[in-house]
């Protein structure tokens, strides 16, 4: 094809799927973090694709190597946000040529074994359990198309596959009836979902780091509270979601999805928005009528089939104004 008819519109680049496993020790009492990480890059790298010209090339496995590398020196390495957010502006101030930097990473969930003590049941100091397939995800892309003194930085957090279910108090009638509905309106039915969380900060400002070898990043002093420093934001937003979801006397998965979301806000100044994908675990009542047993009334029905598909999916994104 000539070049007449073509131009290269986009391109990123990078290293996927860097599996990093981070101890870090304060004497007897050790913390772990497990993370899959992404870390893509663009830049002034056209000719890589249009010339076969490798000089504008950071190596993926030297970005591989670059992830270990902080993942080993950073002090923010146990927080995913300000980990990506190091790595990103590490990547982008190292290489002049370099514009943007986009890090995913996702954490899996790990949790100390409870074992008998003194004083009761306690946490152990260097012992864990993996706690389920949910996982923390962080997405930082990092801006230095304006200068590497104006660094920029937009952060999106939350969590995926984190499997739920409730027994009771969960309806869903009152939906639009015609020729094609068959499914029968319930006052009382099992809810269960995988829940995907995202919520997306307000971008920050990101001060150029200070060394030679441009490998210090400065968190603020003052954390504004819920903010993209603040550590308590990723606790407080599953708190809510568990807490609605478990309270919440369900009209529909949209009814409690919009207040799940207007919770984070609420108790977060700076997200600015939140977003559900909650897709249905359906639980089936067995029809054992054949049999003269009555299991499909709500109230005595107690023996389920678990269809995996297909399955409702509910999304929605909640803004602040």
């Amino acid at each position: 094809m000539s070049d007449e008819l073509s131009y290269l519109s986009a391109a990123r680049y990078g290293k996927d799927k860097v599996r990093v496993f981070r101890v870090v020790r304060e004497g007897t009492w050790h913390h772990i973090v497990e993370y899959n990480v992404q870390a893509l890059l663009e830049g002034d790298i056209e000719t890589s694709y249009t010339e076969a010209d490798n000089s504008v090339v950071v190596a993926t496995d030297s970005i591989k190597n670059i992830t270990y590398y902080m993942a080993k020196v950073s002090p923010h390495v146990l927080n995913p946000e300000r980990f990506a957010l190091h790595l990103g502006t590490h990547l982008v101030s190292k290489y002049s040529h370099i514009h943007k930097a986009f890090v995913t990473v996702e954490q899996l969930r790990w949790s100390r074994i409870p074992v008998p003590g003194d004083q009761g049941t306690t946490e152990h100091p260097h012992s864990f359990i993996r706690d389920g397939d949910e996982k923390r995800i962080v997405k930082v892309e990092i801006d230095a198309s304006k200068g590497k003194d104006k660094i920029t930085a937009k952060v999106t957090s939350g969590i995926s596959d984190l499997l739920v279910l409730k027994t009771t108090e969960s309806a869903f009638s009152g939906f639009v009836r015609d020729k094609y509905t068959t499914l029968k309106e319930v006052d009382d039915r099992i809810l269960s979902t995988s829940i995907d969380l995202t919520y997306t900060f307000s971008p920050i400002d990101i001060p150029k780091p200070a060394d030679a070898d441009v490998e210090q990043f400065d968190v603020p002093s003052e954390i504004a509270p819920g903010s993209v420093w603040d550590t308590s934001v990723a606790a407080s937003a599953r708190k809510v979601t568990l807490e609605t979801f478990a309270s919440d006397n369900s009209a529909s998965v949209q009814a409690t999805l919009y207040r799940m979301a207007r919770l984070i806000l609420t108790q977060n100044p700076g997200v600015q928005t939140v977003s559900y994908a909650l897709p249905n675990k359906h639980y089936i009542p067995v029809d054992m009528s054949y049999l003269g047993v009555e299991n499909l009334v709500p109230s005595q029905a107690e023996v389920f089939m678990p269809v995996a598909a297909p399955s409702g999916l509910i999304t929605a994104t909640v803004s602040r104004k």
